[in-house]
């Protein structure tokens, strides 16, 4: 059985923030607030790196202020690196979707999550505690130590049992990069004791679900998918609370994973249509799910019970064959752009990671990943049938 979870529009309220208006009010608002005093309508984009001073001790002390706190600093800005007011607008926008107190954005979304391994490294705290699948680099980084993390791979009911003294973060993924597997963020927040809990939102966005609100501490989004939503910006961000978000602007600041001023615009003007966007490709999505569970070819789907516009599904034939095979979708890598794309997840997302471990993970040789896009439902069904009938003529055995 397929459902489809539409977000009830009814506005939340926090205790330590201003009310939410409904989310599709704030993805078109929420960032823009002051234009009308500026006489403006469209943000503006700031391209500069560096802006001029004449009182330097008043910079010098912002300046301290922002190593002391990661506070951005008060009044005009100093240096690219320490902040751009278009990137601010994003970041002002993200936080409020997701219901966080602040967002930090980097220049893609390993960027991000390696700042905030690096700001509980700092801490002394290199343990990982991690649910696969993840996407593929997110567990290779994990895996392979590079930022002297050591993990501990494990379920959701073993996490409470596989934290240690010096467990910095619990990383997950819901629903899961390629498998859509789900899991209960809030029952996950609560084995997590005092240790972070950080949900990867990326599938999901702010439209399906807000993990802040089921106890997520950090909430991460590759921003280059759903957020800008056309396949043209790279970008990560990481909502949070201000205490970390503090700890992460200095971060970026010292290791200058920034993002770029325009890239910051284009995620802006993204966010106005994420609600539209989702709901659309989702309802697509879950008529696509529905087909190919129907389908003798297909041995097995994949689809969120929250919904979402991302299928995973498992071929009977040569996976290779029907990504040779289709003429309307695209087969690329990413996802959540405007159009549909496809793809081997065992042969391009997650090929860095052991294959023992990506099978363990139920990502097997014949799962392919479909991101669903805007097009007509029945166009991209007759594009999927079509591949998968040619796919089958072309690996059936002939006769002499």
């Amino acid at each position: 059985m397929f459902t489809l979870v539409v977000m009830d529009s009814a506005r939340t309220a926090t205790a330590s923030r201003t009310p939410l208006r409904a989310l599709a009010t704030e993805a078109v608002h929420a960032g823009r607030d002051d234009l009308v005093r500026q006489g403006l309508h469209a943000p503006p984009i700031d391209l500069s790196t560096t802006y001029p001073s004449y009182d330097s001790r008043g910079e010098a002390a912002r300046i301290d202020a922002f190593a002391a706190t990661g506070a951005e600093p008060e009044g005009p800005p100093v240096y690219g690196r320490l902040g751009n007011p278009t990137v601010a607008r994003f970041e002002t926008a993200l936080a409020r979707l997701e219901n966080t107190e602040a967002a930090v954005a980097f220049a893609s979304g390993m960027a991000a999550l390696t700042a905030v391994l690096l700001v509980r490294a700092s801490l002394g705290l290199r343990h990982v505690v991690a649910v696969r699948p993840l996407y593929g680099c997110s567990d290779h980084l994990l895996t392979a130590g590079l930022l002297g993390t050591e993990v501990t791979w494990t379920d959701p009911a073993g996490v409470a049992d596989a934290l240690r003294p010096d467990t910095g973060l619990v990383l997950v993924e819901s629903p899961a990069n390629p498998t859509l597997a789900e899991i209960d963020l809030r029952a996950l927040a609560h084995s997590c004791g005092s240790v972070p809990l950080l949900a990867d939102n990326t599938f999901a966005t702010p439209v399906l679900q807000r993990p802040a609100e089921q106890g997520a501490r950090l909430v991460l989004h590759s921003a280059t998918k759903y957020l800008g939503g056309h396949g043209d910006v790279m970008a990560g961000v990481v909502a949070c609370d201000e205490e970390f978000a503090g700890r992460l602007r200095q971060v970026r600041f010292a290791t200058g994973g920034v993002l770029h001023p325009l890239a910051g615009y284009l995620l802006l003007r993204g966010l106005s249509t994420l609600p539209v966007r989702v709901r659309a490709a989702s309802a697509t999505a879950a008529d696509l799910a529905r087909r190919l569970a129907a389908d003798p070819r297909i041995t097995r789907v994949h689809y969120p019970r929250i919904g979402g516009a991302m299928i995973a599904f498992e071929v009977d034939g040569d996976p290779h064959e029907v990504i040779d095979q289709v003429r309307l979708i695209t087969p690329a890598v990413s996802l959540g752009s405007v159009d549909t794309l496809i793809q081997h997840p065992a042969s391009i997302s997650h090929r860095i990671v052991d294959a023992d471990d990506r099978r363990g993970a139920g990502v097997s040789d014949r799962l392919l990943r479909l991101s669903v896009g805007l097009e007509d439902v029945e166009d991209l069904w007759a594009d999927l049938d079509a591949a998968l009938r040619r796919a089958s003529v072309a690996t059936a055995p002939r006769s002499v």
